[in-house]
């Protein structure tokens, strides 16, 4: 079976359709085929965003995680309720490493500090039609005193932060009130997970 990489794929032209915090790029590409040969030149647009960072604050010593809570307009079409229950969660914009804005988006949404942060894996969530990559993380945090409404004012984030049984969280899972994928796929790891980080964290924070 022949593994096609990217030189498999020809770019014949990249236009700019849009240019502001986001991109859009229209492109006109083909690529080999798996019956052999190359297909016909085809047109697509490409949202072109910033990576992204998540990362699960999971207190080991209370089996509590961390999460926050915030209004989404992707969700305003398809949701009755566009608050959405999330990891928290920043964009790598600047010359940063994705712990740095792991550790800075924490203190930022959540008011906590990640004492520990354990890579879960990288992501293309919608590679469809974007090219964003998210950086997956948890992250041991002492969840005492979590809590309350954070964010940046000048970014207009109004963000509530809440501590959550591990348990609670994963039936928010299976029940679909968590309905991201970054929140789901970071809870299912630790649900796997979470005896070890307990292990390793002791008893006390």
């Amino acid at each position: 079976m022949e593994n096609f990489t990217r030189k498999d794929v020809e770019i014949v032209s990249r236009e700019a359709a849009f240019r502001g915090f986001y991109r859009l790029d229209i492109l006109t590409l083909r690529h080999r085929l798996f019956n052999g040969g190359w297909g016909p030149e085809l047109r697509r647009e490409l949202f072109v965003r910033h990576d992204a960072v998540c990362v699960l604050p999971y207190d080991p010593w209370l089996d509590s995680v961390v999460l926050i809570e915030q209004v989404r307009i992707g969700a305003l079409d398809k949701s009755e309720r566009p608050w959405m229950i999330e990891l928290v969660a920043g964009l790598i914009d600047k010359d940063e490493a994705p712990e740095e804005v792991a550790h800075r988006e924490a203190q930022e949404e959540a008011g906590v500090e990640l004492l520990n942060l354990t890579p879960i894996t990288r992501y293309f969530p919608s590679p469809g039609g974007s090219d964003e990559l998210v950086y997956l993380y948890c992250a041991t945090v002492d969840s005492r005193g979590a809590g309350g409404i954070h964010g940046l004012e000048e970014e207009g984030e109004d963000i509530r932060v809440s501590v959550w049984p591990r348990a609670k969280a994963l039936a928010a899972v299976e029940d679909g009130r968590i309905d991201n994928a970054a929140s789901i796929i970071a809870l299912q790891w630790l649900g796997m997970h979470a005896e070890r980080l307990m292990t390793e964290a002791g008893t006390q924070p």
